[in-house]
């Protein structure tokens, strides 16, 4: 099993990519800043990015609307614009993630429910993840502290690529190995040897290995893998969250007992049962939330764009 590596290459520094080494330098210079100031940076590049009438700020709305009809419009748009200004944080969290040292970070984390992972040697977890703004930031932490395998898909732009796959490496403690997404092998084979895998199964990866269960009340296209994984591999099913805690606290990583009588052979009951559970996290933080992802994309109904905006006045 192969983790992937930062390699740096002659290539990189053709002019074709001196724009994005000045974007990622100023990010980095950014970074050093205090994490209060870093918070206030970021709630004002999300108010820009709120501002702005862009196609992912539909997708946010829609997902809102769909999710939450029991909210007034007004109320919705609120929730809205905090999901846009947790979103300009997360820029800054990705900034920290990748180039604050473990001792600057540290201090900024707290983690319940460690017990959680002990188990026999040979026994292993899938940590159940979940697509928070915080996931960046999520990465850094976990990674900091537990020694586990993460599943990773790479950058198109090589340069962004490097200095990306070289940051996530930043808070590794000795062990931790970023897979290939889509290779099942090293992902089976991590699951074999004991390993803890962070896994993240709540977005819409098209209908191949999935089928349609039910979130927030509405179709969704969800992979079954998980409890297929949980079958092949006899690994415990440990579901993990990560907050960003009000006041500049920091963050704090919660660790829940591994999901009993889990799988049960009834992919839909345990597809249905996993959504649950993302779900219920979802409305503890919904502002926190991965709004602008087209979770709904492939409906049962093919002809049915809930992305539309038609559909939505429908409604």
């Amino acid at each position: 099993m192969t983790s992937m590596k930062a390699s740096f290459e002659a290539s990189f520094l053709h002019p074709r990519y001196w724009t994005t080494w000045l974007w990622l330098g100023l990010w980095r210079l950014v970074s050093f800043l205090p994490y209060r100031l870093l918070l206030v940076i970021g709630k004002i590049i999300g108010l820009f990015l709120y501002s702005l009438p862009t196609h992912r700020k539909h997708i946010a709305a829609t997902n809102l609307r769909v999710c939450y009809p029991e909210l007034d419009l007004k109320a919705q748009n609120a929730l809205l614009k905090a999901n846009f200004l947790s979103m300009g944080i997360a820029l800054m969290e990705v900034g920290m993630a990748w180039w604050w040292s473990k001792k600057r970070l540290a201090p900024l984390l707290s983690i319940e429910g460690i017990e959680h992972l002990d188990r026999p040697a040979d026994k292993s977890i899938l940590l159940l993840g979940m697509h928070f703004t915080t996931l960046e930031i999520a990465a850094a932490a976990l990674n900091s502290v537990i020694e586990l395998d993460g599943m990773y898909k790479a950058h198109k732009n090589p340069v962004y690529e490097f200095v990306q796959l070289k940051g996530r490496l930043n808070q590794s403690v000795k062990g931790c190995r970023l897979l290939e997404r889509n290779n099942m092998r090293s992902t089976m084979k991590s699951l074999t040897s004991g390993r803890i895998l962070w896994y993240l199964p709540d977005q819409d990866y098209g209908l191949r290995q999935a089928l349609y269960a039910p979130f927030f009340g509405i179709p969704a296209a969800t992979v079954y893998a998980t409890a297929r994984f949980a079958a092949k591999t006899d690994a415990a099913v440990v579901p993990v969250t990560f907050t960003r805690l009000a006041g500049a606290r920091g963050y704090k990583i919660t660790l829940q007992p591994a999901l009993k009588d889990f799988p049960t052979g009834d992919d839909l009951a345990d597809t249905t049962r996993i959504n649950v559970i993302i779900e219920a996290q979802i409305r503890q933080q919904p502002e926190q939330y991965l709004w602008v992802h087209r979770r709904f994309k492939n409906q049962p109904n093919a002809e049915q764009d809930i992305y539309d905006k038609s559909y939505i006045k429908e409604q």
